[in-house]
C-alpha cells in the first residue's frame, strides 16, 4: 500500500472582524446579534477545519506505519478498505476550507458551495468505506486474540499518536464514519446561528439538505451491501444439507416461486419487465459464459500443446552422431526443455490465474442474479396480495424492500462491472496472444538456426519436394524388403529326444490341460522357498495360474507331472513340438513356422543324419465343413488336416486363422479349427 503524504496541520485562522454590509438589513426579531453570529460563524467553520485536520494526521500516521511493519498476517486493505480515497478527497477539502479564511464577508457562502462541490466526491468514497466498516472491526476483534499482532498495534499507537491515549485500532476506524454523519450537524448549528436575511443563509440549507442527502445514499447504499452479502455467497451444500433446511415455510415459498415461474412460461401471468436490467443481465451472462469457454479453450490448447510434444526423441539412443536425426534431436530438446517450460510458465501466470480470478470474481454476482429472480417472484406475489386485500405484514414488507434493494444495487452496479470484467476479459485475450505470438516466433528462429545447418537448408523449394519424394519412396521400398525377409519361413530347428517316461508324462500333461498351457524350462530352477519346485533345464511343465497367492506375476503356479509348485515365470517359455526333418514325414504344426522358432527350446544346428526321433505331435483338424465365400478364404470338410500359418487375420483379430489346405492358402473361421494329438504317428519309431 503507497504511503500517503501527510498533510499540513497549521491552518489559517477564520477571521472575524469586518462587519458584512448586510446587517443593515437583518431582522430585528433575530435572536442573535451580528456578533454573536459572527463569533458562532468563525468558531464552528473552525471546528470543521480542526476535526478535519485531526483525522486525517491520525489515520495517516497510523497506516503509514503498519504499512512499513509489512505483517503478513495484517490485513490493511480490509481494515483501512478505501482510506486513501479518503485522504485525498479530505486533502483537497481541507485545502478549500483553509481557502476560505480569506474570504472575510463571504467565508459562510464559500464553505457552503465547498460542500455543494465535493458532495458527489464524499458519497462516493465515504459510502465505500462505511459499508466495509462492520467487516474492518471484525478484524480488529480478531487481531484482539493475536497477541502478537496486538503487540505491534499497541507499539504503532504509542508511537504515532501518543496524544491520543488510543488503545485500538477501531478509535481511528471510526473517525471517518462519524465525520461525515457530523457534517449535517455542523452545518446545521451555522444555520441556527445564521440571520435568515443573511446572504449565505440560502446556500447553508442548500450545503444542509446536501449532505443530508448524502447521509441518507451512504445509509442506503450500506443496507444493499447487506442484503447483497447475505445472499451472494456460493453455498456448496450436501444432499443431506439440504434436505435439514427443508420445513413447511420452505417448501411451500419454493411451490409458490415454481408455480408462479410455470405461470411466467406459459403466458398466464404477465411478466414484470424492467429493460435496463435486462439488458445488463444479458451483457453479464454474456460475460460469464465468455470467460468459461475461454478458461475450457485455454486449457484444450495447453493440453493439444503436450500431446504435440509428447514424443521425446532427445531421451533415445539414435545411435546416429551427426546429420538431420541429431539436428532434430537437438531441436525436440530445446522445445521441450526450454521452450514448452517458459511458455507454459507465462502462460499460467499472464492468462490461467487472471482468468481464475475473474471466474471467482463472477460468482457473487451470479447468486445475487438468481436470488434478484427468486426475490421478484415473490415481490409480484406479494404485490397481488397487496392489491387484493390493500395491505400486506411485516414480513411481506421485508421481502418487498429485499427485492428492491438486491434489483437496486444490480441496476447501479453491473455497469461497472460488466465494463470492468470486459476490460479484464480483453487484457487476458491479448496476453494470449502475445503469449502465442512469442512462442512462434522463439520456435520458428531456432528452427531456422537448424535448418541453416542442414545440406538442403537452402535448396529451392520444388527440389526439396522432389527430394523428399524420393526419399519416402526408397524408404518404403527399404521397409517393404525388410517386412518380406522377416516374414521369410524358414525350416524349424530339430528338437531334443524324449525319452519314453518324458513322452508319457507329456501327453499326460496335454490331456489334463492342453497344448497350449505347455512349458519349457530354459534353464536349472533350484526352489529356495516353500512350495518352490526344483526343475531340470528342457523339462516340460504345465501353467496351472500365472500368479502366485500374493499377487505376484513373476512366480507361476505349474504342474510337473506329479508334483505341483511355484517357479519363476522368466525361465519358462511356451513349449511347441517341431516336426522332425525327415524325408516324406510332415507333421502338421500348431503355429506358424515363426511362432515355433522364437518358442523352440533347441537352437538351430547344421544339417546331420537322419535320426528317427519321436517327438509329441498334434494335429490341426477342421471341426466343421466351411464353404469359401471370397477369394481370400478356403474351403474345409470336417475331419480334413490343416496347418495353421497365423492363428490371425491381418488386423490381429483372433477370430480368423490363415491355414494351408491341399497347397492352398487362405482364411477360416478359427471356431471351425480343433487340436487333436497324434497317438500313433505313422513313419516314427523311438529313439534306440
Amino acid at each position: 500500500m503507497k504511503r500517503p503524504h501527510c498533510p499540513a496541520r497549521e491552518h489559517s485562522p477564520v477571521s472575524a472582524s469586518p462587519v458584512p454590509p448586510e446587517t443593515e438589513h437583518r431582522s430585528s426579531s433575530s435572536s442573535v446579534t451580528w456578533g454573536s453570529w459572527k463569533d458562532t460563524s468563525a468558531q464552528d467553520g473552525k471546528c470543521l477545519q480542526n476535526a478535519r485536520s485531526t483525522s486525517v494526521c491520525c489515520i495517516w500516521l497510523t497506516l503509514g506505519h503498519l504499512c512499513s511493519l509489512q505483517l503478513p498476517d495484517l490485513d490493511l486493505e480490509g481494515l483501512f478498505s478505501n482510506t486513501d480515497d479518503i485522504l485525498h478527497v479530505s486533502r483537497r477539502f481541507l485545502k478549500g476550507l483553509e481557502a476560505t479564511a480569506a474570504e472575510e464577508h463571504e467565508q459562510l457562502l464559500h464553505i457552503s458551495a465547498l460542500f455543494q462541490e465535493f458532495k458527489e466526491e464524499m458519497e462516493t468514497v465515504y459510502k465505500i468505506y462505511c459499508a466495509s466498516y462492520e467487516h474492518a472491526l471484525l478484524l480488529v476483534e480478531s487481531y484482539r486474540k493475536d497477541p502478537r499482532l496486538q503487540e505491534e498495534i499497541l507499539e504503532t499507537l504509542n508511537a504515532t499518536v501518543p496524544h491520543t491515549g488510543a488503545s485500538d485500532l477501531s478509535f481511528f476506524l471510526v473517525m471517518p464514519v462519524q465525520r461525515v454523519t457530523k457534517y449535517p450537524l455542523l452545518l446545521g448549528k451555522i444555520l441556527e446561528n445564521t440571520p435568515t436575511s443573511a446572504s449565505a443563509y440560502p446556500a447553508l440549507q442548500a450545503a444542509v439538505r446536501a449532505m443530508t442527502q448524502v447521509n441518507a445514499n451512504i445509509n442506503e447504499y450500506k443496507r444493499r451491501r447487506e442484503v447483497a452479502t447475505k445472499y451472494n455467497k456460493a453455498e456448496h451444500l450436501t444432499l443431506r444439507d439440504r434436505f435439514a433446511r427443508l420445513n413447511t415455510h420452505s417448501i411451500a415459498k419454493k411451490t409458490t416461486r415454481l408455480s408462479r415461474l410455470f405461470m411466467h412460461e406459459a403466458g398466464i401471468v404477465a411478466k414484470m419487465e424492467d429493460r435496463e436490467y435486462d439488458d445488463l443481465e444479458e451483457k453479464f451472462q454474456c460475460v460469464v459464459s465468455s470467460v468459461a469457454v475461454l478458461k475450457e479453450n485455454v486449457a484444450s490448447y495447453l493440453g493439444h500443446l503436450e500431446a504435440f510434444l509428447l514424443p521425446t526423441p532427445h531421451m533415445c539412443e539414435l545411435q546416429i552422431n551427426e546429420g538431420p536425426a541429431q539436428q532434430y534431436q537437438r531441436f525436440a530438446e530445446y522445445l521441450h526443455c526450454t521452450v514448452f517450460p517458459e511458455f507454459k510458465r507465462r502462460l499460467d501466470r499472464l492468462v490461467c490465474q487472471p482468468l481464475c480470478s475473474l471466474s471467482d470474481m463472477l460468482v457473487g454476482p451470479q447468486q445475487l442474479v438468481k436470488k434478484r429472480l427468486d426475490k421478484l417472484l415473490d415481490y409480484e406475489e406479494i404485490q397481488e396480495r397487496k392489491s387484493e386485500l390493500g395491505s400486506v405484514t411485516y414480513d411481506e414488507e421485508a421481502a418487498m424492500n429485499t427485492y428492491l434493494a438486491i434489483n437496486a444495487l444490480l441496476v447501479a452496479e453491473l455497469p461497472q462491472f460488466n465494463q470492468v470484467a470486459l476490460q479484464l476479459l480483453g487484457q487476458i485475450l491479448c496476453s494470449f496472444s502475445a503469449l502465442q505470438r512469442d512462442l512462434a516466433a522463439q520456435v520458428l528462429q531456432q528452427a531456422q538456426k537448424e535448418l541453416e545447418q542442414m545440406p538442403h537448408g537452402r535448396m529451392p523449394l520444388p527440389s526439396f519436394w522432389k527430394m523428399v519424394e524420393d526419399t519416402l519412396q526408397q524408404s518404403g521400398a527399404q521397409l517393404r524388403t525388410f517386412c518380406q525377409t522377416f516374414e521369410t519361413v524358414t525350416p524349424s530347428p530339430v528338437t531334443q529326444p524324449l525319452n519314453p517316461a518324458e513322452e508319457r508324462k507329456v501327453l499326460s500333461l496335454v490331456s489334463k490341460h492342453g497344448p497350449d498351457k505347455l512349458y519349457q524350462v530354459t534353464s536349472n530352477i533350484s526352489g529356495s522357498k516353500d512350495l518352490d519346485l526344483t526343475l531340470q533345464r528342457g523339462q516340460i511343465v504345465a501353467l496351472l495360474q500365472s500368479v502366485d497367492t500374493k499377487g505376484n506375476t513373476s512366480r507361476w503356479l505349474v504342474d510337473a507331472g506329479g508334483p505341483r509348485g511355484f517357479v519363476p515365470a522368466g525361465k519358462l517359455q511356451p513349449y511347441c513340438p517341431v516336426q522332425s526333418q525327415q524325408p516324406g514325414m510332415q507333421m502338421p504344426a500348431l503355429e506358424s513356422s515363426t511362432e515355433g522358432r522364437r518358442h523352440s527350446y533347441a537352437a538351430p544346428e547344421a544339417p546331420r543324419p537322419q535320426v528317427a526321433t519321436f517327438t509329441p505331435a498334434f494335429q490341426v483338424v477342421a471341426g466343421f465343413s466351411f464353404a469359401a465365400r471370397s477369394p481370400q478364404e478356403v474351403s474345409l470338410q470336417a475331419g480334413q488336416p490343416v496347418v495353421v500359418l497365423e492363428p490371425h487375420d491381418k488386423k490381429g483379430s483372433k477370430e480368423w486363422s490363415l491355414v494351408e489346405v491341399n497347397g492352398q492358402r487362405g482364411y477360416v473361421p478359427s471356431s471351425y479349427l480343433v487340436t487333436v494329438p497324434l497317438q500313433k504317428p505313422m513313419g516314427w519309431s523311438l529313439p534306440v
